[in-house]
């Protein structure tokens, strides 16, 4: 490659990042407005500075486009799920099912906006538990703007390997690991390891919140059993399969709180009265009907169904053989810029397998749930149609966000540009940058509402700017996606998703404000360390 690297050039491939920063942060441009833009000038200076001729724009574009629509079947799906299980109002069984079992406040509230958003994380994902965990602990009587912190920082920690994996199958596809090589499964215990801690973090936090030191005290055993399962549980599993690494783990912590409740520690009623989240003047919301004969165990059965389909297509090998026969790709030509940029030919681009693929797991729970809950009376007349129309609704802002974002990553890398910007910045900060990786990761989450996109956005970078500076690149893209959860929990997108099933709508400066006292902490550690351990 020849591409001159000079200030230039440099500020020439950082012009599309820096345009979505200024739109999204400054000018207040949702992220598919902001895509668009950056997708241009991607283009525009692919083109006429680093001298990629129509044929390379044309290839990436399309591998772009595939690679976002193998990421946006999983995202609709997901929210197909969630829309089934919110028409039927299972939701409302939940809560008031966990509200019966757990009589120790501490722990309801930590169920209530911690264990259950975990759960749907791992399931569903893309804001889901925020919109659906905020009005959950208002149920119980928690003062909105903590409804909405809460889940926030509860479904952070799975953002990489939750939703059955679809941000870190997204940050594989961007720096080309292959599945089940020592780079990829290296690079995913490194990134399970920076989020156990976060997990841990998050989750004394929680208590502090509720009590501080009285409420840690009480809650820290509790605390630190769910993080070993859900922290730890994660990164034990992502050396075997990456998409049940965070679902298998949610759905244990789920069943753990619920058993903790009946220990000697957790069974009396306890609660602080004093608690500064808690509304004591709180009374249940009137007009609330609960679907007639539903049970707690009954509002889980398409969660049920989808744990065992996915244990069992993912664990047992003959059957994991035997759908994953069929996958179809697209074969591409090598491609070469003016500056001798290759794109090396592929027979078969990020092959779909769709009897393996997560969405396929989605999309059968969620049609069996929707029969299910229909057929016992939950789901009325037109509610069929609702869920579809909602899931489409709900998919189609993402989705066309998702598509512009990959584009333009994958132009960006196909051109030159990412490796033009590592470089640069392996040039003039050296191996100082190091401690900043997290930050770019969760920049990208807050830019874009998702850690996927960021690592589809940043992760070729990283990769490259590691080799550059000659350090372990898999530590480096697992602080990335650690980074990327983090920043989930400050992203605009999810936290006015919060605010508005909280109805507390234009409090998100107040929210933004208390969150960013612990993420902003917790990613400078991880930075320092990240640092101490590849730069000194």
């Amino acid at each position: 490659m020849n591409i001159p690297v000079n200030l230039f050039t440099w500020a020439m491939a950082f012009l599309p990042i820096i345009a979505l920063i200024i739109l999204m942060i400054q000018f207040h441009w949702g992220a598919t407005e902001a895509a668009a833009v950056g997708l241009m000038i991607t283009v525009v200076t692919g083109v006429f500075l680093f001298k990629a001729g129509v044929t390379v724009i044309a290839a990436e574009s399309a591998k772009g486009i595939w690679n976002a629509l193998i990421i946006l079947i999983i995202v609709w799906t997901a929210i197909l799920l969630y829309q089934v299980g919110d028409e039927a109002k299972a939701f409302l069984v939940i809560r008031d099912g966990m509200r019966r079992l757990l009589p120790n406040e501490l722990l309801l509230v930590f169920a209530m906006g911690w264990v259950i958003e975990s759960f749907l994380q791992g399931i569903t994902g893309f804001g889901v538990p925020v919109a659906v965990g905020a009005p959950l602990l208002i149920g119980i009587g928690v003062h909105p703007i903590w409804a909405v912190i809460i889940p926030l920082l509860g479904q952070a920690w799975g953002n990489t390997f939750g939703t059955l994996g679809v941000a870190w199958d997204s940050l594989a596809m961007s720096v080309n690991l292959e599945a089940g090589s020592k780079e990829y499964l290296l690079t995913a215990f490194w990134t399970a390891v920076f989020i156990w801690f976060w997990n841990v973090v998050g989750g004394v936090v929680v208590c502090w919140f509720y009590g501080k030191g009285r409420a840690v005290k009480k809650g820290l055993a509790a605390v630190m059993l769910i993080s070993l399962i859900q922290g730890g549980g994660q990164l034990l599993l992502t050396q075997v399969n990456t998409t049940i690494s965070c679902f298998v783990p949610s759905c244990i912590s789920l069943i753990v709180i619920l058993l903790l409740g009946r220990t000697r520690m957790y069974k009396e009623e306890w609660s602080l009265k004093d608690s500064p989240i808690m509304n004591r003047e709180f009374t249940k919301q009137e007009g609330e009907e609960l679907p007639q004969g539903m049970t707690l165990v009954q509002a889980f059965v398409p969660y049920f169904l989808l744990s065992a389909i996915t244990l069992i297509v993912l664990t047992i090998k003959p059957v994991h053989d035997l759908l994953g026969k069929f996958q179809f790709g697209f074969a591409f030509p090598e491609t070469v810029t003016g500056y001798g940029h290759v794109n090396k030919a592929s027979s078969s681009f990020s092959p779909l397998s769709p009897f393996t693929h997560a969405s396929f797991f989605l999309l059968v729970s969620s049609l069996a749930g929707l029969i299910y809950y229909k057929k016992n009376g939950w789901i009325k007349e037109g509610g069929t149609k609702r869920v579809f129309v909602k899931s489409v609704s709900m998919t189609m802002p993402s989705g066309i966000a998702v598509i512009g974002l990959v584009i333009m990553s994958k132009i960006m890398d196909g051109t030159g540009q990412t490796a033009v910007l590592a470089d640069g910045i392996a040039k003039v900060l050296g191996k100082a940058y190091i401690a900043l990786v997290p930050f770019v990761g969760l920049l990208g989450t807050f830019m874009t509402g998702s850690n996927m996109s960021s690592n589809i956005l940043f992760g070729g970078f990283q990769m490259t700017t590691a080799n550059l500076l000659h350090v372990n690149p898999a530590a480096v893209l697992g602080a990335q996606s650690a980074g990327g959860s983090i920043g989930s929990a400050v992203s605009p997108s999810k936290i006015i998703l919060g605010t508005t099933t909280a109805n507390i709508l234009g409090s998100e400066g107040e929210v933004l404000k208390r969150i960013l006292m612990v993420t902003v902490p917790v990613t400078i550690a991880i930075g320092v360390f990240l640092f101490f351990m590849l730069a000194i």
